[in-house]
This record gives structure tokens, sequence and C-alpha cells, in this order.
């Protein structure tokens, strides 16, 4: 084992530990497990810290270099139009690719899979060719993000109540392991040939706008279809003994080995008609974005694996017991608390809080983003636990929060718009769509409620308070930016330095 990879393993046992105790101590005080399903559980756990491990190190070896090297190529053109065929054909094609767009094809009933991940595949692309306009173009994020949502917003009073959940939830799990390393990575390569002073703050933004795209398709389709069928939790198979378990997970492999290698297909035919007509990269980078793409392929056929066999079915259990007990309330605190820790297990987190990091040379910190999207997630899971409790309508919650979020775009600096609406689609990853989802919908059963209406959601709910979150960062970082100016003497304050501009300011 290699020095970075164990380093990146490493990581994933200190993000997924905290999940692993919380569902034990349940296990015991709250909602008693069998013994199957506790091994069942465990041995995913074992699955997802290694897959995460190898997909972080395989996504930095290969996709963001990919990504990168595409989007400083695409930005030279000096034709518009290709540039936005180019980006919308990625979009698509990656986003085709996407696992977790499988995963919410099967969970929208009475609409054909086929003209679900098309839908969404088209939506993607027309807004990634939009998001690279904007780059290019140099249009204000805040603004765009402003009149999307507000087209958005408008809609949503005249789609079915029981498909508006499903589409805001589409917006992000469409963004998933797959789409957002590479698009993150293409905005770094198109503002990267850039000197103004927005060029770091353009560099996000790209998988914000690409989550709209999702969402509003949907919502079209929701005008035309109805979702008269019911949704199907995951079930956990019956074991009795360790070989029964390493059956169930050797059944289930070739599966998501099979997936996951039709997911990166498309994307290693990018890198390889990428490589032939630019001839970009050195052999050695070549050989070394392919043992990333290997990294990446097993990482996730482990990490896919371990959570929809291991911890999708655990999640719907603990949904129920929790529910069927005389302590219902306990699932607010309860899944605040798995919300907090959840999100750090996210595969594409980690990604997207060191690009941050690496952009803004530290002034924004990953332990900060860390800190920021826990607390966000918690307050979403939160609120989709009150909504399972009391069936609230979720246009309650996604309303006032999406105007919440546009407002403070209006008064933060320009950055930190761009990496809220980003880490709004990350923090929205499988754990969310395998983990959480399956747990409100195990509690909507055992309360005898909608599913459609009151366990679907969640997703949409994680997707938003990243947004307020991240930004209330912002006002913070523009507070103590105040308080610096009216410490340094005006002479030594260089003229230059706007409310934009990312400066080190230390942690009080």
């Amino acid at each position: 084992m290699t020095p970075k990879l164990k380093e990146k393993i490493m990581e994933s046992l200190a993000a997924v530990l905290p999940i692993t105790g919380i569902v034990l101590a349940l296990s015991v005080l709250l909602v008693p497990l069998n013994t199957g399903a506790m091994m069942m559980f465990f041995v995913g756990a074992v699955m997802l810290i290694f897959g995460m491990g190898m997909f972080q190190l395989g996504a930095e070896m290969a996709m963001s270099p990919l990504g990168e090297g595409i989007g400083t190529q695409i930005s030279k053109s000096k034709k518009i139009i290709t540039i936005l065929i180019i980006a919308f054909a990625l979009g698509t094609i990656i986003t085709i690719a996407e696992p977790d767009l499988q995963v919410l094809a099967e969970q929208i009933p009475s609409i054909p899979n086929k003209v679900i991940i098309w839908t969404v595949a088209l939506g993607v692309g027309i807004f990634l060719a939009l998001a690279v306009l904007r780059i290019v173009k140099g249009i204000d994020l805040s603004n765009l993000l402003m009149a999307l949502y507000a087209v958005l917003l408008v809609l949503s009073f005249f789609v079915p109540d029981d498909f508006l959940a499903v589409a805001f939830d589409s917006g992000g799990v469409t963004t998933g392991p797959i789409t957002v390393p590479f698009i993150m990575a293409v905005g770094v390569g198109l503002s990267s040939i850039r000197s103004d002073k927005n060029a770091a703050s353009d560099s996000f933004g790209l998988v914000a706008l690409s989550s709209v795209g999702p969402i509003l398709a949907v919502v079209v389709l929701g005008f035309f279809y109805k979702t008269d069928g019911a949704y199907s939790a995951s079930e956990l198979l019956a074991v009795e003994t360790m070989q029964d378990v390493m059956l169930a997970f050797a059944h289930a492999l070739p599966h998501y080995a099979y997936e996951v290698f039709v997911s990166l297909l498309p994307i290693a035919a990018v890198f390889a008609i990428f490589q032939l007509l630019t001839r970009r990269y050195s052999r050695r980078v070549v050989l070394k974005s392919l043992v990333g793409f290997l990294y990446t392929y097993l990482g996730l056929v482990l990490f896919l694996c371990g959570v929809n066999v291991g911890f999708a079915p655990v999640g719907t259990l603990l949904g129920r017991g929790m529910a069927a007990s005389d302590f219902k309330w306990l699932l607010i605190p309860i899944g605040m608390l798995i919300g907090y820790f959840i999100v750090k297990a996210e595969p594409a987190i980690q990604i997207l809080n060191s690009q941050v990091q690496t952009v803004t040379n530290g002034a924004i910190s990953a332990k900060s983003m860390n800190r920021c999207l826990s607390i966000g997630v918690a307050v979403s899971v939160g609120l989709a636990m009150v909504r399972v409790l009391t069936g609230l309508g979720i246009q309650y919650i996604i309303i006032p929060g999406y105007l919440i979020a546009l407002i403070l775009s209006k008064f933060v600096p320009k950055i930190f718009v761009g990496i809220a609406f980003d880490s709004g689609g990350v923090a929205s990853g499988p754990m969310t769509s395998t983990f959480l989802l399956p747990l409100c919908i195990g509690a909507c059963e055992g309360l005898a409620g909608n599913v459609m209406t009151d366990a679907f959601g969640v997703v949409a709910l994680v997707a938003l308070t990243p947004l307020i979150a991240i930004q209330l960062m912002g006002v913070q970082y523009r507070i103590k930016l105040m308080k610096l100016r009216n410490t340094v003497e005006p002479e030594t304050l260089l003229p230059e330095v706007g409310d934009d501009d990312i400066v080190e300011i230390e942690e009080e």
C-alpha cells in the first residue's frame, strides 16, 4: 500500500467511524438489530472505508487533471459556439455515466428509466454549457442563480405535491461521485488562464448551475407524468453466518463492477480522444492517469456495493424501529447527529474541500468547510425528520430557504457564493441517497405516512442548508476583514484589496 493511499484510507476511516459508532449505539440502546444485520453493516462499512480512500486518490490522479486540462483547452477557443457544444456534450455524457442517476431513475415510479436518465442528462448538459458561458463572459453568479431559482420556485407551485420533493432531490443526486470531481476541475481549468481578480471566484459555480438543470427537467416531467406508484425501500438480506454475509456481497459485487465500468467508460473515452487531439499530457502523466482511473474504478465498486448492500437496508430498519418506539421525537436529534457526521463520508466532499483550500491559498481551510457543511447537513436531516413526523410540505422549507440563500448571495464575497452553491450539490451524494433517504423512508413507513410527500425531500434539504451555512461563513469572513481594516494603518492597506479578495485571517 502506497503512503498516499494509506493516508486517504485513514481519512476515510476517520469519516466513517462516527457513523458506525452511532449505528452500534442505536442497535444496543434503542433499535435492537440482529447479528446478521450488524455483520452486513460492518462489512459494508469496511468496504466503504477502502472504497472511499481509493476513489479519492483516483480522482486526484485522473479525474481532476483531465477536467482541468479540458477546461484550459476549451477556454483558449475563440468560438463561443464551439465551447458551448463541447460543454453540453461533456455534461450530457458525464451525467449518463453517473451511478447515482440510475438510483434516481429507479426511485421515481411510473416514469420509464430511460426518460428520466436522458431528461436529466440533457438538463445537466444545457446548464453546464450555461455555466461555462458564465465563466467565459464573466456573468455574475448571484444574479444568474436568482433568475434561475425564481423560475424554478414559480414552477414549483404548479407541480403535484408527490412530484415536487422528488424533483428537488434530483438536483442533489445527479451531482455525484463521477460528475463532481470532473465538473469542478473543468471550472478550475477554465479560470486558470484568467488573471483578473474574479478568476478564483469564477472557478466555482459549475456544480451549482449543473444542479439546477435536473430539478427543472424533472419539474417539467411532472406536467406530463403522474407518480401513482410507491417507492420500494431496500430490504436487508436474511443472513445467519459470516459465510452468508460474504456470499451476499460477492453476489452483488459483479453488478456494481459492471455498473461502474459502464459509468467510467465514456470518461475514459473522452480522456483518450482529448489526448489524441491535443497531446497535452506526457507519457508519464498518461500512465499516472490510467492508474488513477483504476483506483477510481475499484474505489467506486467497493463504495457502492458496501453502501447499497450494507448501509441502505440498515438505514431503513433504524428508521422503522425508531418510528415504532415510544420515543419518536428522538428521530430529530438522532437524525441531526447522523447528518453531522455522515456528510464527512461523502466521497466528493473531501475533493471539494481540498480544492477550496488550494484555490484560496488556505484562507478557507478544509477544516472550516467540514465544520460548516456538517452543521448545515445536521439541520437538513433535523428538518427532514420534522417533515416525516408532521407531514409538513417541502415547499414551506425549500422556498424560504432558497430565498434566504439568494439574498445572502448579495452580501458575501463572490467566491463564497460559488463555493456555497457548489457545496449543496456535493453534500447530497451517495451516502445521502443510500442511507439518509432509506432512514427517512423507514421512519415514514413506521408512522404510516406518505413516502412520496413526507420522506422524499431529504436530499433536497441536504443540498439546501450548506448554501446558507457556507454563506454565513462568508458573512463572518467579511466582518473579520472589516475589523482587520480598522486595525491596520490606512497607508499600509493596499487599495486593490476588496471584499471579493481572499486574504489570510487568523482564527480567533
